[in-house]
């Protein structure tokens, strides 16, 4: 679904991703995984339209990106729930799900109902809480709005990025959960997690990005049982 050619990504004359090249196969769980600064976030950004490529491409469902606007790229089916979860914290949960539809052609009443159907049942929190403002909520909900947010655009490729940062241990379990089901139910899912343990055990496949490079690749099994890997992420243990 999703092809990454030498793609390379500068911040000014800093290089912040060089030459890395990995895809995501349609149906699958695909993670990123590495330290702070290593690039996962940029390689989101740059595959949503949010950051230049200086150079190599970006293929998606064989459609070259390059001039494809970052609202374009949410209406052929790639859509994000940012680092930091980025909600509109004055708007009710409800209207920051109807947000996440901005870019549909139909978002009439009746069309939009099937997806806030499957969000609501996904995160019913979010159900016992549609009318709150969404500045208020916890960081879990936030988190959990942020996804559903992403979703009610339809995307075939979901990205996340960081979904379980700064989340109690329990409701990162929940959250990655859900994550597994909604790829259950045939979305493609692109994940950055520094939790690498929790991303591991749910990825197809998976990619260690090193300050701006990949290092290792295979299958998440695969890195997690990699001893250079479990050193330095795992704490050993996964």
């Amino acid at each position: 679904m999703l092809e990454i050619r030498d793609l390379s990504v500068n911040y000014g004359h800093i290089e912040a991703i060089r030459d890395i090249t990995f895809e995501v196969p349609q149906g699958s769980i695909v993670t990123l995984i590495g330290a702070n600064g290593a690039g996962k976030s940029t390689t989101l950004k740059t595959i949503s339209g949010l950051r230049k490529v200086r150079a190599g491409s970006i293929v998606y469902d064989g459609q070259d990106l390059a001039k494809v606007s970052p609202d374009k790229r949410v209406q052929i089916g790639i859509s994000q729930a940012p680092e930091g979860r980025g909600i509109f914290p004055g708007m009710t949960v409800r209207e920051n799900l109807e947000m996440g539809a901005y870019v549909r052609r139909d978002r009439s009443a009746s069309a939009l109902a099937p997806d806030f159907e499957r969000v609501l049942t996904l995160f019913p929190r979010l159900d016992e809480r549609i009318k709150q403002v969404a500045g208020t909520l916890s960081g879990g909900e936030q988190q959990m709005l942020a996804i559903g947010r992403a979703l009610m655009a339809r995307p075939r490729l979901l990205l996340l990025d960081e979904p379980s940062m700064g989340l109690a241990p329990m409701l990162i379990k929940q959250i990655f959960t859900i994550i597994e089901e909604i790829n259950e139910q045939g979305t493609t899912v692109l994940l950055v997690e520094q939790n690498a343990a929790q991303a591991l055990k749910l990825a197809h496949y998976a990619y260690l990005l090193e300050t701006g490079e990949i290092v290792r690749s295979g299958t998440g099994a695969e890195l997690a049982n990699d001893p250079s890997v479990r050193a330095a992420y795992l704490g050993g243990d996964v």
